[in-house]
């Protein structure tokens, strides 16, 4: 089945913390959000906040769009729908949601190590940018995060 992707908000900021909580479980360098966290994040007016439902809340993403940027700031899929294509698809949505706003670029960071995420965005279009030493903590040490980027503008035209 084919998630529906809409506002993230219209789960609620429990639910949303809850699908986080599953959704990084496994993580040793990254923490789940709170409900509190998750309403200050999409709050603001350069938030943007989108989800999958199929028809149960299957994952999301929360980005901001400030001026010709935009950033992910945490993506989540529930556990039993990974590599199903619904964080594609939220990717895809936000992209698109960002360069409506004027966004030409998106950016986030990813652990080193995270193979599937690195992969994930790489097939999107992402490409590495930069890294940030010891980015994350936890666990067994820290990791470098790497900075990825979306073009999503390049002389006048939308590409993914």
């Amino acid at each position: 089945m084919m998630a529906r992707i809409g506002d993230a908000r219209e789960a609620g900021a429990e639910a949303l913390a809850a699908l986080h909580a599953r959704a990084f479980a496994d993580s040793p360098t990254s923490r789940s959000w709170s409900a509190a966290e998750i309403v200050e994040v999409t709050a603001p007016p350069h938030a943007i906040a989108v989800a999958a439902f199929a028809p149960e809340l299957a994952g999301f993403v929360l980005a901001w769009t400030i001026g010709e940027e935009a950033e992910i700031l945490t993506l989540a899929t529930a556990p039993e729908r990974r590599r199903a294509g619904v964080a594609r698809a939220l990717l895809r949505a936000a992209a698109a949601l960002a360069a409506a706003r004027g966004a030409m670029r998106i950016v986030l960071e990813v652990g080193e190590d995270n193979a599937a995420a690195r992969g994930l965005y790489e097939s999107v279009g992402f490409a590495e940018i930069g890294r940030r030493k010891g980015y994350y903590r936890g666990g067994e040490g820290a990791q470098d995060a790497l900075v990825l980027r979306l073009v999503l503008h390049s002389e006048g035209r939308h590409g993914e």
